[in-house]
């Protein structure tokens, strides 16, 4: 036989395909020669497959060899067609039968010396190959755990070629993904160690019971860092649907934790500042990888220091916080990621940043302009709420008294918010209060009466607000209605949505 065909599959983004790779051996000067749009990398699996062949104990085949990868007008990239080709070379060369290796998808990297090596993107390809009907894969050991997260698969590894080879001719037996316990999340920052900053705490409630984009203004010390790392810890467990998208871009971008489990807990990403365009919003030359705006996908973007980064990175964030996904334009095809994150950007309010706030400022009012006007007026508009934190007495910080809520009984009003809201919002598919189209907001039955938001109209008329604002302030006004357990706001909830969207919020009183 000098023709043979293997099922693999590839990955575009987020999204995974089955590919097919055909082998045709002929007659002519020894060569091995790859078709089908392959990648460098791709290219290099020539001399990859042909040393791990070789050092396996096996014969490399002496005739002229064709590789093809369908469909051919689809990019491929990376290792993990390495064990395809080299089942698809022994086939077509008459070394293996075809029968038990029909029907099912292989992945993995080969080293030269015939060890299978994990790849990246395991799981988005195997849920691809689900989804063209096919039951049955083949992954490295070291990806086995990621493989089995995807129902209705049967999957099988190996450490080896060898053993794929021994397991093609009935001679061997292929690996059972391995039995490992989940590993323990360990416990994250609560909301309980922040001293003071009440303000700040019922803006974190706020935008995890929405979902809403949040910005905190304040010296240094005053607690704008530790607000951000614990907005996850209010957030709601992901759900199926969310835990595979998080858990598949994980895959891809290497940082799955070892047990291949389906990722529960909401993304928390922190780029330094000095990030480039690439590393926040994805890109690269060649293989186009998430960056930070995907990874934290149905979690939280947290940018520090935001005023020092850099114009265009910022500006970059427009329009993936409307849409929720990022669309990155090569010339080689185009590629889309989920970006569906909240986002918290915390800033000094000067340049100085003097711990003691505006009473011991040396900045004149140009320069403090100036600075926060790095953070253009395009982009915080994108911004539901502006959260001004004073800096922290020492009342506050030093005398003992009754410890502020933690965590875990915020989550649970944010969880009863969220329920109300997904009930109310089921027919229109949406999950929090910030994904509402504004239109929906503003037509019956949903639309509030003209004297709630009479606030909302003169603002929107003397140029105070935008059209976006005003929508955002409903959206807002809906969460504090959500999370006192109303089932409409009220023009106090109004009220108070415009004032935290224009950074004017004062303490609320007790629940």
């Amino acid at each position: 036989m000098s023709y043979a065909r293997v099922l693999c599959a590839g990955l575009v983004g987020v999204a995974g395909h089955v590919v097919e790779v055909e082998a045709d051996l002929s007659n002519g000067l020894p060569t091995l020669v790859l078709t089908g749009l392959p990648d460098t990398s791709l290219n290099e699996a020539r001399d990859r497959v042909r040393a791990a062949i070789v050092n396996s104990g096996h014969d490399w085949p002496q005739r002229r060899i064709t590789v093809n990868l369908l469909p051919a007008a689809l990019p491929k990239h990376g290792s993990g067609f390495d064990l395809p080709v080299a089942a698809a070379v022994l086939v077509g060369a008459g070394s293996l039968p075809p029968e038990r290796l029909g029907g099912v998808a292989l992945i993995g990297e080969l080293g030269l010396d015939g060890t299978v090596r994990p790849v990246r993107g395991v799981l988005p390809m195997v849920a691809a190959a689900a989804r063209a009907g096919v039951g049955r894969v083949i992954v490295p050991l070291g990806n086995a755990c990621e493989a089995t997260v995807v129902p209705g698969v049967t999957v099988r590894a190996v450490d080896t070629l060898h053993r794929l080879i021994e397991y093609a001719r009935g001679a061997g037996t292929l690996l059972d993904p391995p039995a490992v316990p989940p590993a323990p999340l360990p416990p994250g920052p609560d909301l309980a160690d922040l001293a003071g900053q009440e303000t700040g705490r019922y803006a974190l409630e706020i935008a995890a019971a929405g979902g809403h984009h949040l910005a905190l203004f304040g010296p240094p010390g005053a607690g704008k860092t530790m607000l951000a790392e614990r907005l996850p810890t209010i957030l709601p467990e992901l759900d199926d649907d969310a835990a595979l998208e998080v858990t598949a871009l994980q895959s891809i971008a290497g940082i799955l934790p070892p047990d291949g489990r389906l990722v529960r807990r909401p993304p928390f990403q922190a780029p330094h500042h000095s990030s480039t365009l690439a590393a926040l919003v994805g890109g690269g030359s060649g293989l186009i990888r998430p960056g930070a705006l995907s990874l934290a996908h149905r979690g939280v973007l947290f940018l520090d220091e935001v005023p020092e980064m850099g114009r265009a990175t910022l500006q970059a964030l427009r329009q993936p916080l409307e849409s929720g996904r990022v669309v990155l334009s090569r010339a080689r095809g185009t590629v889309e990621y989920p970006a569906r994150a909240q986002l918290v950007v915390a800033a000094n309010p000067c340049p100085c940043a003097s711990p003691a706030g505006d009473q011991a400022c040396r900045c004149g009012p140009t320069v403090r302009r100036r600075y926060l006007g790095r953070l253009s007026g395009p982009l915080l508009d994108r911004i539901d709420m502006r959260v001004n934190l004073l800096p922290v007495r020492a009342a506050q910080l030093l005398v003992d008294s009754e410890p502020a809520e933690p965590s875990a009984t915020v989550a649970a009003r944010v969880a009863r918010a969220r329920a109300a809201a997904a009930e109310r919002w089921a027919p229109g598919g949406w999950r929090t209060n910030a994904e509402v189209p504004g239109p929906t907001l503003r037509r019956a039955p949903w639309r509030l009466p003209g004297r709630d938001t009479a606030v909302l109209h003169s603002a929107l008329d003397r140029g105070v607000l935008s059209a976006r604002g005003y929508d955002r302030c409903l959206r807002l006004a809906w969460t504090v209605a959500d999370l006192d357990g109303r089932s409409r706001p009220s023009e106090g909830d109004v009220c108070e949505a415009y004032q935290l969207r224009m950074g004017e919020a004062n303490v609320r009183g007790s629940r």
